[in-house]
Parts: structure tokens; C-alpha cells; sequence
């Protein structure tokens, strides 16, 4: 019994190492994590993605601000910066 529980045990191992996966200790912690250069240059592009988005979404909610700002003026307000931006272009 105890040989087929070590057997199943090598097996189990094997196939992580084969696979992969990193190996874990006793008590869940990974023995080696696997780091590749890949998996770094993967991560680097993805958070570069990440900030590139961050930044569209602030001016996408800046955008969005002025427009609730002008649906939701009064139109008597709305017409007099009109008007006054017709006046500083000519």
C-alpha cells in the first residue's frame, strides 16, 4: 500500500514538472516558481495596456462630465457661453 501511495505520489510530481506547474511545499508554497522570460515580457505589456487604458478612461470621464454639465444646464446658460464663444472667435 504504501508503495503505490509513493507511486502515485512520483507520478503526480512528474506530471506537474512535465506540465509546467510549479511544484509545492509542504505546507502550499510553490518550491520554484516558474519565471520565464516570456511570462515577464507578457506582464510588462500587459500593465503598459493598463495604464494606456486608465488613461482614455479619464478623459473618457472628463468628456462625459462636460456633456452631463450641458444636457443638464439650463438652455439660458447654455446660449450665453454660446454666444460668448462666438464673440471671442470673431
Amino acid at each position: 500500500m504504501a508503495s503505490l501511495g509513493i507511486g502515485g505520489w512520483v507520478l503526480t510530481t512528474w506530471l506537474r514538472i512535465k506540465n509546467g506547474y510549479p511544484l509545492d511545499g509542504a505546507w502550499g508554497q510553490a518550491v520554484y516558481p516558474k519565471k520565464s522570460d516570456e511570462a515577464m515580457e507578457r506582464i510588462k505589456l500587459i500593465s503598459q495596456e493598463n495604464a494606456q487604458l486608465r488613461a482614455e478612461l479619464g478623459s473618457v470621464k472628463d468628456r462625459l462630465a462636460n456633456v452631463e454639465r450641458i444636457v443638464t444646464d439650463d438652455s439660458h446658460r447654455l446660449s450665453q457661453e454660446i454666444d460668448a464663444l462666438r464673440l471671442t472667435k470673431n
